[in-house]
């Protein structure tokens, strides 16, 4: 049994030395590799903190400038259909305005002619009432310088007249 006590004996200051071993070893990897390993990581943790930070900023102000540029687009929409109704009525009025200055005008050109028709017209009447005169007293004169009988009157009547109506 003795043997088991040394062993034991040898056994337990072997786990005595592995343990302060142990802890030497974990007090040196706390001072070298543990508190560089953690400022490691929490700069990356900060980093990958302000990347969401950045990333969510990023997103809210596309967001803002999306609905600027659809407010926008909307505006230019809206301004367009107004200049396009304001053309349309701007043509309207026009070709209302030409389709009454082509009737005034019509109108204008028909007074023009009725009139000058009218002038045509009494000139006319006045020439042929001048010819009647004349033809009226020429016949008259040649009655009375032949002094001829009522018929050879009728006969030279009718022969003037027929001479007027081939004239016209």
């Amino acid at each position: 049994m003795e043997f088991l006590t040394i062993g034991a004996v040898v056994h337990g200051g072997t786990i005595i030395a592995q343990l302060v071993i142990f802890l030497i070893l974990l007090a040196l990897l706390r001072a070298y590799a543990w508190k560089p390993l953690m400022g490691i990581m929490k700069q990356r943790e900060e980093h990958i903190s302000s990347e969401i930070e950045t990333a969510e900023k990023n997103r809210a102000e596309a967001e803002q400038y999306l609905a600027e540029q659809q407010s926008e687009l909307k505006k230019t929409r809206e301004e367009s259909q107004s200049m396009i109704e304001n053309a349309k009525k701007l043509g309207e009025n026009q070709g209302k305005e030409i389709v009454s200055l082509a009737k005034e005008e019509a109108e204008r050109i028909k007074r023009e002619a009725v009139s000058e028709i009218e002038r045509e017209k009494e000139a006319a009447i006045n020439s042929l009432q001048e010819q009647v005169a004349s033809l009226s007293v020429m016949i008259a004169s040649k009655v009375i310088e032949k002094e001829l009988d009522e018929k050879a009157q009728e006969d030279l009547i009718n022969d003037y007249l027929k001479e007027v109506g081939e004239q016209q």
